[in-house]
């Protein structure tokens, strides 16, 4: 394999050519005062348990930025029903109802819908989550990006896995891709083999299989994967379909060497609580949370204190890093006025932030480029990160365990 960096592998990105796919009104009461920022994030329907976990970054967010120096912000929160309608509706409501900024919505879908809606009207819009590419590709000014797109994530997935393999001795050699075929499952698809031919992986896909994160009954999908006899399994998925497909995994008594998700779903609290020792060792690679910085340790221990058990992850972390930009731009500011805030907002520089890499600022497309993404672990309900070296808290366990030897 050659020795491929992030540097050189993103300089070979621009031609992978990704193409992504695209009740009552649940608004919070407001939280403290100041700017009035509404949160939108789906805390309904199959993606209600991850847009929960987002508002636990929300809960610890306001004390933390307290004592970090920065104003107070009135939260109003909404939920988006896991809709990109409702999504749409509920941002124009918001925005009709009083809201200066705009924060959300972790769908790609869902958070381009609000997007269109910010743009209209002028209103600041801090993605917390989301990685279709079209989104910073629409020349839009008043949406930002603190968030890898799908081509970063791939990029460093496959620069993490490659120092895994090395520390492990040992590689796969075939993989199943499956995918979820929502926006961020299809923009993932479209570019995993251009971006895997220049990462010069080891391995190759030998089959790659769609379905509907809805769905309630993944076992065809994993009895046609398993009967590629792969080695592995490269996953984009959402937690309900990651727990389905690891009880199809036991039920078909089939343990791949790995399991390589890139993105969310198998590092999610109710998965390892759901799977008990069925969860351990998923390897998941995703924009993480560096846990060597001093903010992290802050906000793992903030979150420790008001959800007891609840592990530190992409969920809490991007969302209260979009909640501390907004405070920031609005202490720059010293004003409500939307144009004041965008301008604020561009000229961001947080060097004390919690992700992996070096702080959060904004090109002119509105995107962070400085985020790294990391490789975690799942270790007796625990998430150890293990690679990038110089951000781990542990060493990667390998091959997965088989199922069936599992007390």
């Amino acid at each position: 394999m050659k020795n491929t960096t992030r540097r050189t592998f993103t300089a070979g990105l621009g031609a992978a050519g990704f193409v992504a796919g695209t009740a009552p009104f649940n608004i919070g009461r407001a939280q403290g005062a100041g700017l009035k920022v509404g949160v939108l994030l789906p805390r309904s329907g199959y993606q209600a348990g991850i847009g929960q976990d987002c508002q636990r970054g929300v809960d610890i967010a306001t004390g933390i930025l307290k004592d970090m120096g920065y104003p107070s912000l009135q939260i109003i929160n909404a939920d988006t029903e896991t809709n990109v309608d409702v999504a749409r509706s509920r941002a124009e409501k918001l925005i009709s109802e009083g809201a200066q900024m705009l924060v959300g919505a972790f769908d790609s879908g869902q958070s381009s819908a609000i997007a269109q809606v910010a743009e209209q009207k002028g209103i600041p819009f801090v993605i917390n989550i989301a990685a279709a590419p079209p989104i910073t590709e629409q020349g839009y000014k008043f949406v930002f990006h603190n968030f890898p797109t799908a081509g970063m994530i791939l990029r460093d997935a496959f620069v993490d896995q490659k120092e895994l393999f090395a520390i492990a001795g040992a590689a796969p050699k075939t993989a199943v891709f499956m995918h979820v075929n929502d926006t961020f499952g299809t923009a993932m698809a479209g570019g995993i083999n251009a971006v895997m031919a220049k990462a010069d992986m080891p391995y190759k896909i030998v089959e790659t299989i769609a379905y509907d994160p809805a769905a309630r009954d993944l076992s065809v999908e994993i009895s046609k994967a398993k009967a590629t006899g792969a080695d592995a399994l490269v996953m984009v998925s959402r937690l309900n379909d990651a727990i389905l497909l690891t009880r199809e995994l036991v039920k078909q008594r089939w343990t791949p060497m790995a399991i390589m998700s890139m993105g969310p779903g198998w590092y999610e609290d109710q998965y390892l609580k759901t799977l008990g020792k069925l969860s351990d060792g998923p390897l998941s690679f995703a924009p993480w949370y560096d846990p060597n910085k001093k903010l992290s340790k802050q906000l793992d221990a903030a979150l420790a204190k008001a959800h007891a058990g609840v592990n530190l992850n992409t969920n809490h972390v991007y969302t209260f890093e979009a909640l501390m930009i907004t405070a920031d731009a609005y202490k720059r500011a010293g004003s409500t006025d939307p144009k004041a805030l965008a301008e604020a907002v561009r000229a961001t520089n947080i060097t004390d932030n919690t992700s992996i890499g070096p702080g959060i600022s904004f090109d002119a497309k509105g995107q962070n480029s400085k985020i790294i993404g990391g490789a975690i672990q799942n270790r007796g309900g625990k998430l150890l990160t293990v690679a990038p070296k110089e951000a781990s808290n542990g060493k990667v366990e390998w091959p997965l365990k088989p199922y069936d030897k599992r007390a």
